[in-house]
C-alpha cells in the first residue's frame, strides 16, 4: 500500500507541476502578444536588404562583365516592379569578353529593374568608352535586353578636339555607335525641356531616323 501510495503521490506532483509550467507558458505569451506593435510591411518603400560600401564583379552567361562600386545599395525584391536603388549613386565598369573595359559608368542615383533588365541613371551622369569619348546628360536609360542606350534628355558628347550637344540619344551599349535626334549649335541656354525646332543635322547624325523611345522613358518614370 505504501507503494503504491508512493506511486500515486509522485504522478500528481509531476502532473501538477506540468499543469503549472504550461499555465506560466500561455501567460507569458500572452502578455508578449499585447506588447507587440502591428507594422505595415510596404514591399514598394521598405527594402528587403541594404548593404553599405559594396564593390562586386557581376557575371552575365557565366562571363565577368561588370564591376559596380557604391555606397549604399538597396534591394526592393518584394517590390510589384523588382528593383535595385543606389541613392548615393554609382561607378560600374564594363568589361569586353577579353576584360579590356569597354565603358565606364557613373551617376549620382541609379535604378536597375531586374525584370526589364534596364538601367535608370540620373543626375550628373558621365559615361566614358574605350575611344575616350566622353557623355554628360542629366538621365540614361540602359536597356541590356535590347542592347541600347538613350535618353530624351540634353546630352554632350566630346570626341577629341569636337562636342556635339543635343537633346534625344540613342547609342548601341559600348558607346561607339550613337546618334542625337535633335542637335544644337550651343547657343540656346542650357534647358530641361528640348527646344521645338529642329536644327540641321551634323556629324555623327543620321536625319531618317525614328522619334526617341518616349513611351519607354515615361514608362519607368511611373515605375520609380
Amino acid at each position: 500500500m505504501n507503494k503504491q501510495h508512493n506511486i500515486r503521490y509522485k504522478r500528481l506532483i509531476t502532473t501538477t507541476f506540468i499543469v503549472v509550467v504550461m499555465s506560466l507558458y500561455f501567460i507569458s505569451c500572452k502578455d508578449k502578444n499585447e506588447d507587440l506593435v502591428a507594422f505595415d510591411y510596404n514591399s514598394e518603400l521598405v527594402p528587403t536588404m541594404v548593404t553599405d560600401t559594396i564593390s562586386t564583379l557581376i557575371s552575365d552567361s557565366g562571363i565577368t562583365r561588370y564591376k559596380l562600386v557604391a555606397d549604399v545599395w538597396m534591394v526592393f525584391d518584394k517590390a510589384k516592379e523588382p528593383y535595385w536603388f543606389f541613392p548615393e549613386g554609382l561607378y560600374l565598369e564594363q568589361f569586353a569578353p577579353d576584360f579590356e573595359i569597354e565603358a565606364t559608368i557613373e551617376a549620382d542615383t541609379a535604378w536597375y529593374y531586374s525584370t526589364k533588365d534596364m538601367w535608370r541613371l540620373k543626375k550628373n551622369v558621365h559615361v566614358e568608352n574605350m575611344k575616350g569619348e566622353q557623355f554628360d546628360s542629366d538621365e540614361l536609360f540602359w536597356d541590356k535586353e535590347s542592347a541600347k542606350v538613350y535618353s530624351d534628355a540634353y546630352i554632350e558628347i566630346k570626341s577629341g578636339e569636337k562636342e556635339i550637344k543635343g537633346y534625344g540619344f540613342e547609342s548601341n551599349q559600348s558607346m561607339t555607335e550613337y546618334r542625337i535626334f535633335r542637335p544644337h549649335d550651343g547657343i540656346f541656354l542650357f534647358s530641361d525641356n528640348p527646344p521645338s525646332d529642329t536644327l540641321e543635322s551634323g556629324a555623327l547624325i543620321e536625319p531618317d531616323v525614328e522619334p526617341v523611345l518616349s513611351d519607354k522613358v515615361q514608362q519607368v518614370d511611373k515605375n520609380r
